[in-house]
């Protein structure tokens, strides 16, 4: 009979990604997560196998906390390109940006390198550009392609940021995807475009 365990895997995982954040895929060891986390060194082994696999285990957690992120904020924002726009902003909270900016680059290149990493990357991208271009045209052909470009000006924006540090990051951020919205020519969604007119 299986021994329930003690300290759920969602809590321990939580608690790893805290950690990894700081120390980078590389720098994360059992000696580390066991003091982190509560556990000892072998029963993390025991949970998770090689280090390698923790890691993995980690970052598919933290993938699957922002697609849950992303559903949630698909769900609550308006159909309209203002609602694009609030959807994004909750996915990285000011509070998060110098964060998710530096020490999130260690992590994406971890996520780029593993396949189950990168697949689980690409599926969420695909979520993300189809709960934006569902709100920036009714067309789907052109909805995926307007969702696909807003999904990356707002990384581009997120990182550009973190570069120059103009000003308040959710408040530069916002007035990039507005700018970019207006420059598209997006109506909202039942107002008449200029030929209807």
């Amino acid at each position: 009979m299986a021994r329930n365990k003690i300290i759920p895997d969602e809590q321990v995982l939580d608690v790893l990604f805290d950690l990894i954040v700081r120390t980078g895929p590389d720098g994360l060891t059992f000696a580390l997560s066991a003091k982190a986390s509560g556990l000892s060194p072998a029963t993390l082994v025991q949970r998770y196998g090689s280090r390698d696999e923790l890691v993995e285990a980690v970052l598919l957690r933290a993938w699957d906390k922002l697609l849950a992120e992303t559903d949630k904020a698909d769900a609550e924002e308006p159909q309209t390109p203002q609602g694009a726009i609030e959807l994004l902003m909750r996915l990285m909270p000011s509070e998060r940006a110098e964060r998710d900016a530096s020490d999130g680059l260690l992590l994406l290149r971890e996520d780029i390198r593993n396949p189950r990493l990168r697949a689980r990357g690409a599926e969420w991208g695909r979520t993300l550009a189809l709960a934006l271009g569902s709100r920036l045209s009714a067309d789907d052909h052109h909805a995926d392609r307007l969702g696909w470009q807003m999904a990356a000006l707002w990384q581009g924006a997120h990182t550009w940021w973190a570069f120059t540090r103009n000003g308040d990051p959710d408040q530069s951020i916002r007035i990039m995807l507005e700018e970019w919205v207006t420059s598209v020519g997006i109506v909202p969604k039942g107002q008449p475009t200029d030929g209807q007119r």
